[in-house]
């Protein structure tokens, strides 16, 4: 008999074994605002949680589990890092402008690795464009990508 034919066992044991999200072996380096995004995402998830025991719902039960088990372990393992006062080297938390050969200008805001959105602007320090500023100052030429680009601003 063909397998799409056969009853699924009652209760959703399907979702009962979701694996874990794989967790970054770097530290865990957040800005003080990446910190406030991850407290915000627990009691989401709480929040979630609760409504899936309310509703019975195995799934959400199953998905929003696996994510409080993530996102408590990053809160668990988060070092919050100031950004720097001293804007002259860029570092964890610093916004660096690049110009890149044919013209174009970009922003990046160094974070971490749960807060980084390359389309809004913000890196993971462990990226290569981010290891690739760090350190540096305005006027230095970095690899950021295929192509060099110089450093013209850091905030």
């Amino acid at each position: 008999m063909s397998s799409a034919f056969v009853k699924e066992p009652e209760g959703g044991e399907a979702f009962e074994d979701l694996p874990d999200r794989p967790i970054s072996p770097h530290p865990n380096f957040v800005t003080p605002e990446g910190f406030s995004r991850i407290e915000a995402e627990l009691e989401r998830l709480h929040r979630e949680h609760a409504a899936a025991q309310e509703a019975d719902d195995k799934a959400s039960l199953a998905r929003t589990a696996r994510d409080l088990r993530y996102w408590t372990a990053r809160r668990n393992t988060a070092q919050v890092v100031t950004p720097p006062a001293d804007a002259a080297e860029a570092h964890f938390g610093s916004t660096v402008t690049i110009q890149r050969e044919d013209g174009r200008r970009q922003t990046f805001r160094i974070v971490g690795e749960d807060e980084a959105d390359p389309a809004k602007g913000t890196i993971s320090y462990v990226s290569p464009v981010a290891q690739a500023l760090t350190g540096k100052r305005v006027g230095d030429v970095v690899q950021a990508g295929a192509s060099e680009a110089e450093i013209v601003a850091i905030a």
